[in-house]
């Protein structure tokens, strides 16, 4: 009997450490990639509402509508897919317009954005608050820190989203020459559920210093309203 238990003991052993080895093996890893997902088809529509600062008393505030789409994908020259985006703009939800339009692309566990001919970083996974990066390091353009500040449930417009992270760009004023306070929202299984952009410099003259009076510079708030594939 004493026999016959130390045989099942060993045999039991031996399959806890093949079952072991082969987790170790082929680890199940989940980067969270689908916090952007990419695939040809999907669309998101955002409410937008932007004011242009031209100058002193002088600019245009206009509310209308986004849609990116995903409309074609190719492999560079590093074998990564990159999925490029048709951007277009309604004023009315019907009738569509190209506007511009941009890629995003994986490198790695890092999401690339390639905008106006600027590769940003825009997103570093997996995710985890505290976690920065330099968005600006494929570019010759000045260091630029991102950092995720926060991971959880958040609510846009009316729509509430699980699983969701903030992305801090910038946030900085002066109150005297500049204010730069710019972030996204990233949705696992959605994508960029919000942008954030302001970016104004303050009247620097004598007779206007320290008020914070605009004198240039964009605010262009963009929520998402719908999303999906075609």
């Amino acid at each position: 009997m004493d026999m016959r238990y130390r045989l099942l003991f060993s045999i039991f052993v031996f399959f806890i450490l093949i079952v072991s080895c082969r987790e170790v093996e082929n680890p199940r890893l989940d980067f969270g990639k689908d916090y952007q997902p990419l695939e040809l088809g999907l669309f998101w529509i955002y409410d937008v509402e932007e004011t242009i600062v031209f100058g002193e008393n002088d600019s245009q505030t206009e509310q209308y509508f986004l849609r990116d789409l995903i409309d074609y994908s190719f492999f560079n020259a590093q074998n990564e897919e990159v999925f490029v985006i048709r951007r277009e703009r309604s004023d009315d939800r019907l009738n569509w317009f190209p506007v511009s339009g941009y890629s995003l692309h994986f490198r790695g566990n890092a999401l690339l954005r390639n905008f106006e001919n600027q590769i940003s970083v825009n997103l570093v996974l997996p995710p985890r608050v505290g976690a920065r990066w330099d968005a600006m390091v494929y570019n010759s353009s000045p260091r630029d820190d991102f950092e995720i500040e926060f991971m959880g449930n958040v609510t846009i417009g009316a729509q509430f989203f699980q699983r969701s992270l903030i992305v801090r760009q910038e946030e900085d004023d002066d109150q005297i020459t500049f204010r730069d306070n710019r972030y996204e929202v990233y949705t696992r299984g959605v994508g960029m559920v919000e942008h954030y952009y302001e970016v104004f410099t303050y009247c620097s003259r004598n007779d206007c210093l320290g008020q914070m009076i605009k004198d240039s510079g964009r605010k262009t708030h963009m929520k998402i309203s719908t999303y999906g594939k075609l």
